[in-house]
């Protein structure tokens, strides 16, 4: 199927995009990537007036600020996936992007697309709510260009939805980065490889000087409406038992793919065995003996 008719622009700066957004308002849709958008239009599930595209703002920038790792809007998975310096200083997020979809579509898609498309059954979503990182927006108003952070506990609201405005532009990502004695680890499950997951999991263990477990996170996909992220430190630190703490605390509802019982089965599973994982990765940091 071909998408309904719209209006193409190429603005050629920031200030350009967000005064055309404004100018715009609900009738247009930012063009990055376009793995999302563009099946949606083709199918005429979304049928926007005007198309802006952002892949000429220079917003293709991975940089560090801080304790950051900041992605800019025109910063394709693949990058996350294939840049050494992302590798070294972030491997949680070079390791998440390896579970997204396929070659094709990491080669296109965008980090903050993806962030932006709030997809319940996406990776990166899950990632920021798990780090608790932030996103950078910005927006004409008054005439003169606002900006805005928004964390990711405020940015996801629903699926496919978040507390963006139409007339805001997503123009960064901050992805704060995992400290010594601190590891992570990725783990999902897809019927085949690169379909969405039936449940996913982004989690960090952090140790202590002496390598145990004093704390953990772990954020889930495709198990709620928005990215859902639980304490482990109670069974980490023996309380309990990290399967059922998880199992437990997740309600995910049934649907064509797998009833909401399997999925809280299998996100219990996947986490149980990605913190061993995820806790020899923290020893490294810290410098303690496997």
């Amino acid at each position: 199927m071909k998408p309904p008719p719209f209006t193409y622009h190429r603005p050629a700066d920031v200030v350009a995009a967000a005064r055309l957004l404004a100018e715009l308002g609900d009738g247009a849709k930012v063009l990055a990537g376009g793995q999302s958008l563009v099946p949606l239009m083709n199918f005429r599930l979304a049928a926007p007036d005007h198309l802006v595209d952002v892949n000429h703002l220079g917003l293709d920038d991975v940089g560090i600020d801080g304790g950051d790792v900041v992605v800019g809007a025109g910063v394709r998975h693949a990058r996350l996936l294939r840049d050494p310096d992302v590798g070294a200083v972030h491997p949680l997020l070079a390791e998440a992007a390896g579970w997204i979809a396929h070659a094709v579509i990491r080669n296109r898609g965008t980090v903050c697309g993806s962030l932006a498309h709030a997809d319940p059954a996406a990776e990166l979503p899950a990632v920021l709510a798990l780090l608790g990182g932030s996103v950078e927006a910005v927006a004409w108003r008054d005439g003169r260009l606002a900006s805005r952070r928004v964390t990711a506990a405020d940015l996801f609201v629903g699926p496919f939805e978040t507390s963006l405005a139409a007339d805001e532009l997503l123009v960064a990502a901050r992805f704060p980065r995992l400290g010594a004695g601190t590891g992570g680890a990725v783990a999902e499950l897809a019927r085949r490889q690169g379909d969405y997951a039936l449940a996913g999991v982004a989690l960090t263990v952090t140790v202590d000087e002496g390598g145990e477990p004093v704390g953990g996170r772990a954020a889930y996909l495709s198990c709620a409406p928005i990215p859902v992220v639980l304490d482990l430190t109670p069974a980490l630190a023996g309380a309990g038992d990290v399967h059922d703490l998880v199992a437990g605390a997740l309600d995910p509802t049934d649907d064509i793919h797998a009833t909401g019982a399997y999925r809280r089965h299998l996100a219990a599973t996947l986490t149980a065995r990605a913190v061993p994982t995820a806790l020899a990765r923290a020893r490294e940091t810290a410098g303690v003996p496997a």
